[in-house]
């Protein structure tokens, strides 16, 4: 199994926040598969290539921006005869600004929207284009420059920008956020199919293979050659990104929560844990509540 990425971020606690401006990637540069707590939207200024996104496919162009919410299995698979200019922001949703109750607003409408409906790729208009790029730079610079106040500035344009991005989506019907617009439709099927029974134990590649057309070795062959990952790397991001969920949002046992995601043995799931996150899931549950503690107890 390859080992999955797990994402390093600037460690400033009043910032929850970190930027890859303008970078360039390659099929050899870019980075394995990652799972990761922070929100995160990608910006693509040139090149072409594949994003594969939860249980989407997408194809990379310029203007498109990728709207991935926190805990979701992503990896960009770029083309090596054009490869991929774009600028990736991560952030801790405690940064998003707090409107006034009686206002049905908020700026997490678009990750909520991305993660109701499955779709996570907008085609921002050209004329938006440079807006869009300028704040990015702008928060890209005040990291940079450090000067006093930069924490709150970066904050502002964060803001600024992801209002632009609501305001896009809810305005005008034809910038609804994108589906799947790459592979053949039978993987397609298969990624919704693992996208719901992926905690069973009777899934892997000789049991997708009798849900397609297509034989085992096909399957394994094209899967990877879309996603980047083999079918059982992509099924145990999606277990230990439901087992994290679990861990945040209900008070059960770990060894429940691991055969709730289809593991039988607590020691295997201790491990494959610890792989894609870097702590156990005992530490996890307690490390991200006590987070969360602390950035309500600084919001009062």
């Amino acid at each position: 199994m390859q080992k999955p990425l797990i994402k390093n971020f600037i460690n400033d606690d009043l910032l929850p926040f970190d930027i890859v401006f303008k970078d360039k990637k390659t099929p050899i540069r870019e980075l394995p598969e990652h799972l990761h707590d922070r929100f995160e939207l990608v910006y693509v200024y040139s090149g072409k290539g594949t994003f594969f996104l939860n249980q989407m496919l997408y194809e990379m162009n310029e203007g498109d921006l990728f709207i991935i919410p926190g805990n979701t299995i992503h990896q960009a698979l770029p083309d090596s005869e054009s490869p991929i200019t774009a600028t990736a922001v991560f952030f801790d949703p405690q940064l998003i600004g707090h409107y006034s109750a009686g206002d049905s607003f908020t700026n997490m409408q678009v990750f909520e929207r991305a993660r109701k409906y499955k779709s996570y790729k907008l085609v921002v208009p050209a004329v938006m284009r440079p807006h869009l790029e300028e704040k990015l730079k702008q928060m890209h610079d005040e990291l940079e420059r450090h000067e006093a106040g930069f924490r709150y500035a970066v904050q502002l344009h964060l803001n600024s920008l992801l209002i632009s991005i609501n305001r896009l989506i809810l305005k005008e019907s034809h910038h609804q956020l994108a589906g799947s617009d790459v592979g053949p439709s039978w993987l397609l099927n298969i990624l919704q199919h693992l996208d719901q029974y992926h905690t069973d134990q009777i899934v892997g590649l000789s049991y997708l293979a009798k849900q397609t057309s297509v034989s085992a070795a096909h399957l394994s062959r094209v899967f990877k050659q879309l996603t980047g990952m083999n079918i059982t790397d992509y099924v145990n991001a999606k277990r230990i990104s439901t087992a994290k969920e679990q861990l945040l949002t209900t008070n059960l046992g770990i060894d429940t929560i691991a055969h709730n995601c289809g593991y039988e043995s607590l020691p295997y799931f201790h491990k494959l844990f610890k792989k894609f996150t870097g702590v156990t899931p005992g530490l996890y549950r307690r490390k991200v509540i006590k987070e969360i503690s602390f950035q309500i107890d600084n919001m009062t």
